[in-house]
């Protein structure tokens, strides 16, 4: 965990995050992937989910992202009713950035191009989207690479592209799925000290599933599931 002191909400302050109840079957209602899941997460909070395979981890994820919808239960992300949301897209283009084990980019555009294919619809001119996506990939320490292509990057190195598109919109909320499980080590520290100088300096809410000891340790709180259930919460 990072020396500097983690945003703690005050008397009245909105959680960034709240969910009371929120369950999520399948198959029927034979498979409970979330079953009755309470939290809630300050703004500028880093938290990390953990547990096994199976425990509901990536099914909460992806309803955080509205990717997904629960069944019953109360959830809100940044003021908004989730189970009442009726532009998911425009949630995800302007409330939270995503970013996935397989950073998912598209393999023949340019790092750069990929950065700006998120401020699509956001409204800019495109040498504002393209000032923005270079700004970015120098965050990232990546400014040298906004030319090159996916094959012509290293793992690492595409991850950090990732990052740098789920920040294009100036997110209030980061959700990463594994962000560094397919990285080596000095990969994982990289992106690990990039997640903290969001925390620190941007006050970007932090919401990681993990399976990575190394990147629990590295957030404010975790948060372990089991069988679809919040079993333990504690601060790191």
């Amino acid at each position: 965990m990072s020396d500097t002191t983690a945003t703690v909400p005050t008397a009245g302050d909105e959680p960034m995050i709240s969910a009371a109840g929120v369950r999520r079957y399948f198959d029927g209602g034979a498979v409970k992937a979330l079953d009755g899941i309470d939290l809630e997460i300050a703004a500028g909070e880093y938290v990390a989910i953990t547990g096994p395979s199976g425990c509901g981890k990536s099914t909460l994820l992806h309803i955080l992202a509205a990717l997904d919808h629960a069944d019953s239960g109360a959830l809100r992300v940044a003021g908004r009713d989730l189970t009442r949301l009726r532009h998911a897209d425009e949630y995800r283009r302007h409330v939270i950035g995503l970013v996935f084990q397989m950073h998912n980019l598209l393999p023949h555009l340019t790092a750069i191009d990929n950065v700006c294919v998120a401020m699509l619809g956001a409204g800019l001119h495109r040498a504002e989207q393209r000032q923005r996506a270079q700004e970015l990939l120098e965050q990232v320490h990546l400014g040298d690479r906004a030319h090159r292509r996916p094959p012509e990057l290293s793992g690492g190195e595409r991850q950090r592209v990732a990052l740098a598109r789920a920040l294009a919109n100036r997110p209030k909320v980061l959700l990463a799925d594994e962000p560094t499980g397919s990285l080596d080590s000095a990969s994982v520290r990289r992106v690990l000290q990039l997640l903290e100088e969001l925390r620190d300096e941007q006050h970007v809410t932090l919401v990681v599933v993990t399976h990575d000891d190394t990147v629990a340790a590295a957030a404010d709180r975790v948060i372990n599931l089991l069988d679809g259930r919040v079993v333990d919460d504690a601060a790191t």
